[in-house]
């Protein structure tokens, strides 16, 4: 597949590979779409090996496992409209897991937008569809826009709660001439608890009679440092569902009772040690608590 752009430019869909390639993605899981021609013209060129599921809810989860296997973000690549909305149910499940993943989809036509021409595949607007399920979603509509949105999406991955990120294209873009690098952009990374922080906290753990941490998924990818901290201070552990296997099976730090049952915070006494920030947990109504975020 050769460049259509004119003056044999690589296209802004060729070049969005490019990209996903300088950021480190290896991997994308997807079903080709007529709309989809220019992503799909870029993957010849590159080290980026394609996986095509029967379905795009096949894609999305796919997208979300490899993610969660490999520790790193995954993408997914999905052609408008109902290719979009089929992967929708991985999606939202990813952002409720705090998983890394760019759904890279095409869209129409930037004249055709909210119009309700009945374009192939047309939605009123699939931006607003996705957005409740992602950190953000943008619509690109400009070739130059690309690297910026691309870099916003994996600092998202790499120093704020890793959640699925839409970028969708409209077709004339994706078709357009790409002027600008595929370099990858340099992310900050996770941030750190200041000092004094940290020493109010040991404080905190150090008067514990009996402290406790719950432990979340943002601790996925520091087993050692979890079983090495709880050991240490002779923490009970509670795993939520997205921490499952941070410790074994049968360590003597965990308990059999699941980490929202409320009577348990009555039981303990506080400090209660939160290592990441699942936003469903609620303070105990006595003693004190410590929180780390992790990044999820």
């Amino acid at each position: 597949m050769t460049s259509k752009a004119p003056g044999g430019k690589a296209t802004c869909g060729e070049s969005a590979i490019r990209l996903l390639e300088s950021y480190g993605i290896d991997t994308v899981f997807g079903i080709p779409g007529v709309h989809t021609l220019e992503l799909y013209r870029g993957l010849p060129n590159s080290r980026i090996r394609h996986v095509t599921p029967r379905h795009e809810q096949g894609a999305g989860f796919m997208a979300d496992g490899y993610a969660r296997a490999s520790g790193r973000p995954a993408a997914c690549l999905l052609t408008t409209g109902p290719g979009l909305t089929n992967a929708a149910t991985p999606i939202a499940q990813a952002y409720s897991d705090s998983v890394p993943m760019l759904v890279l989809s095409s869209v129409n036509d930037r004249r055709d937008l909210g119009m309700g021409r009945g374009r192939l595949h047309e939605l009123r607007s699939q931006q607003a569809a996705m957005a409740p399920l992602c950190a953000f979603s943008h619509t690109v509509m400009d070739a130059a826009e690309l690297p910026e949105v691309m870099a916003r999406a994996f600092g998202v991955f790499q120093s704020a709660r890793p959640r699925p990120v839409h970028i969708e294209i409209p077709l004339d873009v994706l078709a357009s001439p790409a002027d600008f690098g595929t370099d990858a952009r340099a992310v900050i990374g996770r941030p750190a608890a200041c000092d004094a922080a940290l020493v109010r906290a040991a404080d905190l753990i150090a008067m514990a009679e009996r402290p406790a941490m719950i432990v979340g998924g943002g601790a996925r990818d520091c087993p050692k440092a979890v079983r090495q901290f709880a050991e240490g201070v002779g923490a009970a552990v509670l795993l939520t569902g997205a921490a499952k296997g941070v410790l074994p099976d049968g360590h003597p730090s965990t308990s059999a009772r699941p980490a929202t049952t409320r009577p348990w915070y009555r039981s303990s006494s506080a400090p209660t040690w939160w290592w990441s920030p699942d936003r469903n947990w609620r303070r105990p109504t006595s003693g004190a608590a410590c929180r780390s975020s992790a990044g999820r």
